[in-house]
Formats: structure tokens, C-alpha cells, sequence
């Protein structure tokens, strides 16, 4: 008997965002390997790219006032309010597949994203 990993992510609630387990376990291994151990990771959306957004994340100490602060497994992520606004409803997901693997963001409010998969339109 064979089994599939096919595992439904966890869904986002409305008003904030979701990481699922592979997602927080791939970026508290980056974490270590860059020596940012004990560090957040801040997640955000940046004007720019070829249809208006693009996401963003970073290793940071300092929170800053009116963040959105989530806790995910050891793992703590701060959002800006502004980011938020775009953010809601979004899981974070880490996927492999046959041409390379990495993060993904599963935005609902997304209408358009460019060919590149890099930046996207509400």
C-alpha cells in the first residue's frame, strides 16, 4: 500500500496569515545555517516588479510598533499593517517539485501575478 503526501495546508484566517509546518522548518533551518538564530523573520509586501507587488522576507531583532506579532513552532514572524492589508487570508507554504523548490505564497486576494511569478496584482 502506498501513501501520499498530499496534506491540505493549514487555512489562513481572514484577518491575519498562515505558515504551514514545512514553511516554518524550512526557514528556521535558513535561520541557523546564516547564524540568525533567535532572530524573527519579517514577512511584508514591497511596491515594485512587473504588476505592482512583491513579497518579501528577512531575518530581523527589532519589532516595531503596531506589528502584527505571530509564533509558529520557535519560530516568530512580525508583519507590518500596511503588509497585512495585502497579507490577509495568505498561507506560506514551502514546496519541492521537479524544477527546484522554495516558498510560496498562497495570497486569495491575488488577481494577477507576472510571468515570472515574482510579482503579483490585487
Amino acid at each position: 500500500m502506498s501513501q501520499t503526501n498530499d496534506q491540505q495546508a493549514p487555512a489562513a484566517q481572514p484577518e491575519t496569515l498562515a505558515m504551514t509546518e514545512a514553511a516554518v522548518e524550512w526557514v528556521k533551518r535558513i535561520r541557523t545555517k546564516e547564524g540568525k538564530e533567535g532572530q524573527a523573520l519579517r514577512l511584508g509586501v514591497k511596491a515594485g516588479g512587473c504588476s505592482g507587488y512583491s513579497y518579501f522576507m528577512g531575518f530581523t531583532t527589532s519589532e516595531r510598533a503596531n506589528d502584527l506579532v505571530l509564533q509558529y513552532d520557535g519560530l516568530t514572524v512580525y508583519v507590518d499593517p500596511r503588509s497585512l492589508e495585502i497579507l490577509r487570508g495568505t498561507t506560506v507554504d514551502f514546496a519541492r517539485g521537479m524544477l527546484g523548490s522554495g516558498i510560496q505564497f498562497k495570497n486569495p486576494r491575488v488577481k494577477k501575478s507576472c510571468g515570472c511569478g515574482e510579482s503579483f496584482s490585487l
